[in-house]
């Protein structure tokens, strides 16, 4: 049994697993197209972490070039050999002409002109150089436009930042490939439950022979326990019939009877009578209970429905069962009660707020009382009492 309910459980185990994978792959094709979409439109636009801000700073500069390079453009020109710088060389020109005649009085000026000479060259590379990075490839902005609306249009559909694009991009593809991998992990999780459904088959046929074998030994071994109690003409028998799979195998166990020679078995609730139920459950009892350490066995009224010298059977195999262990019987009948090694008897009293029960044990004349009043009811004669040690064998 042990072994059915082991196998049991892990083919319930085996069930589940695949069911929960069965319900997720589901759920996964559900979204198949969607998986596969989102991740080929991330991995074609394959957004970075702080692209967002790269592409927003270079966009933003682009635009402010855009705005301020037609002015960069003519103080550039106005520096130039047509602007400050021709008409500040002209002068120098002009200047050192007239030097020699002036007696040192253009000495200042011209040094003047040579630091301004010095300082508009200066100030000339430097918006040479800013306007070299002013310069700008109109295309080079409409991409960067392009792709930072892009990233931003896929952060709104996937509710996520910017920078966080491409994590999503990685839980979407490992989806998608939990997706491709279900089919060969429900191949081996259905190949696991075969093995299992084999397994727990072949536990539970293992059990059905064990059973059907302790089925022929009870049977025979209530064909002897019958005769005792009367029933000598009755057939008793355990049907082994298919039910439905679980820990204690796939069998149901009936026991069935027939009562009168020739009769079809069947049920034992239904077949026996009162008496006949108490006398078979006895001998289902006693059969049970052989083969194991002593037991404590109780009846209560094992002998309903029956009297006279059926009941007396019953008695004697009570005492004879009480040899092997300790055995408990509650009962009204004088023949069973007659057979017991010691008695007891239970009183009950009741109030208008209570009821109590209690056990008193019994000496052995009140054991001859008692057994009298169970012949003769509330008055105790002497006869009764006679009757009693009769069947007493005091």
């Amino acid at each position: 049994t042990d072994k059915t309910r082991e196998a049991w459980a892990a083919l319930r185990t085996a069930r589940n697993a695949l069911e929960s994978a069965e319900a997720e792959a589901e759920a996964l094709h559900a979204e198949e197209e969607f998986l596969r979409h989102a991740v080929a439109e991330l991995h074609a636009l394959a957004p970075q972490p702080g692209e967002d801000a790269d592409l927003d700073a270079a966009r933003r500069l682009m635009r402010a070039a855009a705005r301020i390079r037609e002015d960069v453009v003519r103080a550039h020109e106005a520096l130039g050999l047509d602007g400050a710088e021709g008409m500040l060389s002209d002068a120098t020109r002009w200047l050192d002409g007239a030097a020699e005649a002036a007696e040192g009085r253009l000495d200042g000026p011209l040094e003047a002109l040579g630091r301004a000479m010095d300082a508009l060259g200066e100030a000339e590379q430097g918006v040479a150089a800013a306007l070299e990075a002013l310069a700008f490839d109109p295309h080079a902005l409409e991409a960067a436009e392009e792709r930072l609306f892009a990233i931003r249009a896929l952060a709104r559909k996937h509710g996520a930042a910017p920078d966080d694009l491409a994590e999503t991009a990685e839980t979407l593809r490992a989806r998608l490939e939990a997706l491709d991998a279900s089919a060969s992990h429900l191949k081996g999780l259905q190949e696991a439950l075969k093995a299992a459904e084999a397994d727990y088959a072949k536990a539970a046929e293992t059990l059905r022979a064990a059973r059907a074998k302790a089925a022929r030994k009870l049977e025979k071994a209530m064909a002897s326990e019958l005769a005792p109690l009367k029933l000598e003409r009755a057939a008793f028998s355990v049907a082994l019939s298919e039910a439905d799979a679980g820990p204690e195998g796939r069998d149901m166990v009936t026991f069935e009877v027939a009562t009168t020679p020739g009769a079809p078995p069947g049920p034992l609730a239904r077949i026996a009578s009162g008496g006949e139920l108490s006398r078979f459950l006895l001998a289902l009892k006693v059969c049970l209970s052989r083969g194991g350490e002593a037991l404590t066995l109780i009846f209560d009224e094992i002998d309903r429905g029956v009297g006279g010298a059926t009941a007396d059977a019953v008695g004697r195999r009570l005492s004879a069962l009480a040899e092997t262990g300790q055995v408990l019987v509650v009962t009204h009948s004088p023949q069973v009660a007659a057979l017991g090694g010691h008695h007891w008897r239970v009183e009950k009293q009741v109030s208008a707020t209570s009821a109590t029960s209690t056990v008193v044990p019994l000496d052995d004349r009140a054991r001859v009382d008692e057994i009298a009043r169970m012949l003769s009811g509330d008055r105790v004669t002497a006869e009764a009492r006679a009757a009693a040690k009769v069947l007493m064998g005091a």
